[in-house]
């Protein structure tokens, strides 16, 4: 177990883990040498770094919130007022489509890979990421595939069924054109991303840990990410599966959801939700490794509860993948088969209620700190148990059958989902962002930007229930007046307005403390984990020498407790200087196993991202995209993968040195 630390600890923001070497020193700068993307305009598409790629990362899927933002606010006006004239239903169409597509297939999920991509590294102790050239190959096929879908929608070709596309209404019958088609590719397309993504996740977890990091001492956010990353493997292939056979009904004639030719329309329902309803934790769980993260920094004391909770995040994800049919309780399927799933949704419920009393638990014995990403924490409280019971209420079939497709369903899906993502998503870049720029954001806009965002949430949102009960539904571009939905209608749209500017403040304060914020240190927070063992903002190679890790909060306790006899190793002796050179260790205990040499900047893995955007664009028009992109893609790899004599000469020589 970790101590708790005393109060000199706590005001003593420095990390106690020293980086080995000095900035100025020899070792230092040749690391940092090694360890750097090359400069000037080609160096941008090389580089491979994983804090390069994950700002990247970060800073698309928030521009792609803030498109998604807009949409909103966009339908909010529509429905302000009845008989609304801002947009007519085939453009009311595209921007609903749209709008949902954004905010859970380019925002929610990515959003959550790109910070894993960026912290696990260095809360588990390495100089990069495993796969450092396929994680760069995700971002780009990522930020190639949201590109697509929006490019199409200016085109006046944006996807119009739905974010769900439910066939047969998104079939070749009843949405002609290339409409569907984008959507259609921007799934296989994003995907795929996101499963590369979760590979390099695993194995920098499981292979790459530092030293003495047992699979007891993981950090909580590190386990969230590596259950959503297996989570992500398991789900993902069951909507590329869907979308890829529905493509194939739209551009190759086969029948996959055509009832009239032997094919089924509900097949494409449990598909997609057997990827849905898991996508939903897909967002939920890394919030609460947020929290978790947030949480024992603010309340000055360790988490309680840690193997609770650990088993709490793997028993969430299991249990994810037996809900998907309560989605499609209006459906003709057998009643003693939803039964069933309503039996695994009120499960569910229950290793979630046990990381909030664990999280309780750890706030009542703490000595709390309200800052601002404290303060997100809370709200989290208040709005996920709130969006929980509605899902109680959902997961009763009776109750579903009334209130199915209408805005009580709206009001739960985004309390659960802003609730559980959202708002621990802002305390974490209220947290994280003295670590990524070096300079502490300002305070007191925090706070406005918090209020405004809680205030905000609960007047657009909370009304939404009673529109639901009254009977509004969903995906309606108008209604008439004299339905008794006008009044909270506007209610609900002034607070995404309100909502939209706690947003603004955020935006506002991370550009204005970029350059004006308060510089931050290491440590500013006086945080237990290994991200605060290095400088503000990390070293190209994170650590100057690898730490050796001796207790779950390792800059509260980088030693071991109580008298001690020897000597006690706190950092790994041995590694290349001058060349891109991690080490490998055991999955359990995290002993060190091996030395391996990773790949420098490259270029192949841009040019392979746009390969796989020709072939995906290309077969939205010709079947013949997928021979050639095929082989332009083989041609691309092939290359990418082919070693150079610079790196053969180098992995020489590191096989030579003792």
């Amino acid at each position: 177990m970790s101590r708790q630390p005393s109060e000199q600890e706590i005001r003593d923001a420095a990390p106690r883990l020293k980086d080995g070497p000095g900035p100025g020193s020899a070792e230092a700068l040749a690391l940092d040498r090694a360890w750097s993307d090359d400069p000037g305009f080609v160096g941008w598409f090389t580089a491979v770094n994983h804090k390069t790629i994950a700002r990247r990362f970060v800073i698309t899927t928030l521009v792609f919130f803030l498109a998604g933002g807009l949409l909103a606010a966009a339908m909010r006006l529509q429905l302000a007022r009845p008989d609304g004239k801002l947009m007519g239903p085939d453009m009311y169409n595209q921007v609903f489509t749209m709008h949902g597509t954004t905010m859970m297939f380019l925002f929610a999920v990515p959003v959550m890979q790109a910070i894993a991509v960026y912290l696990v590294p260095l809360m588990v102790g390495t100089r990069s990421i495993a796969f450092p050239r396929l994680n760069a190959y995700g971002f780009w096929i990522f930020l190639f595939g949201g590109l697509m879908l929006y490019i199409a929608f200016l085109g006046n070709a944006g996807a119009d069924a739905g974010w769900f596309a439910y066939p047969p209404l998104s079939g070749p019958d009843y949405s002609p054109g290339k409409r569907v088609d984008f959507w259609a590719q921007m799934i296989t397309f994003t995907e795929a991303s996101a499963i590369v993504e979760a590979i390099v996740v695993i194995t920098t977890v499981f292979k790459l840990r530092a030293p003495g990091m047992t699979l007891n001492r993981i950090p909580l956010f590190a386990w969230a990410m590596l259950v959503t990353a297996f989570m992500i493997l398991f789900a993902m292939p069951a909507v590329m599966l869907a979308s890829t056979a529905l493509i194939m009904d739209r551009l190759v004639g086969t029948h996959f959801y055509n009832p009239a030719e032997g094919g089924d329309a509900i097949l494409w329902q449990h598909l997609f939700w057997f990827f849905g309803h898991p996508e939903v934790y897909l967002i939920f769980i890394p919030g609460l490794g947020f929290i978790s993260a947030i949480l024992p920094t603010f309340a000055r004391r360790p988490q309680f509860g840690y193997t609770a909770m650990v088993l709490s995040l793997i028993a969430t994800s299991f249990l994810a993948f037996g809900l998907w049919v309560h989605h499609m309780f209006a459906t003709n399927l057998p009643e003693l088969g939803k039964s069933f799933f309503t039996a695994a949704s009120l499960l569910i419920a229950i290793p979630s209620a046990v990381q909030i009393f664990c999280w309780l638990a750890t706030l009542w014995t703490g000595r709390l700190n309200f800052k601002t990403p404290l303060l997100f924490v809370l709200a989290f409280f208040f709005i996920l148990v709130l969006g929980g019971m509605t899902g109680l209420m959902l997961a009763s079939v009776p109750l579903d059958l009334q209130v199915h497709d209408t805005y009580f369903v709206v009001a739960h899906l985004h309390y659960v989902l802003i609730g559980g993502s959202v708002f621990p998503l802002f305390g974490a870049i209220y947290y994280w962002y003295p670590k990524v720029v070096g300079r502490l954001m300002n305070e007191r806009l925090g706070h406005w930007s918090f209020w405004l965002m809680f205030a905000g949430f609960n007047i657009a949102f909370f009304p939404m229930h009673l529109l639901g009960l009254q009977g509004m539904p969903r995906r309606v571009y108008t209604y008439q007046a004299g339905m008794g939905w006008d009044n909270m209608n506007l209610l609900s749209s002034i607070g995404a307005f309100i909502l939209a500017a706690g947003v603004f403040a955020t935006l506002v304060n991370v550009v204005r403390s970029r350059r004006h914020g308060q510089t931050a240190g290491n440590n500013p927070w006086g945080a237990g984990t290994l991200e605060w063992a290095t400088s503000s903002p990390p070293p190209p190679c994170n650590f100057h020498q690898i730490p050796v890790v001796h207790g779950r909060d390792p800059v509260w306790q980088p030693l071991p407790a109580g008298p001690t006899t020897g000597h006690v190793t706190t950092h790994v002796q041995g590694l290349a200087a001058d060349a891109r050179e991690v080490l490998v260790t055991t999955v359990i205990d995290a002993r060190p196993d091996l030395r391996h040499r990773f790949p420098g900047p490259s270029i192949w893995p841009f040019l392979s991202a746009v390969a796989t955007t020709v072939f995906f664009v290309g077969s939205i028009f010709t079947p013949w995209a997928i021979v050639w992109g095929a082989l332009l893609i083989a041609v691309v790899v092939t290359i990418w993968f082919w070693p150079t004599r610079k790196q053969v000469a180098q992995d020489l020589a590191l096989e030579r040195k003792p």
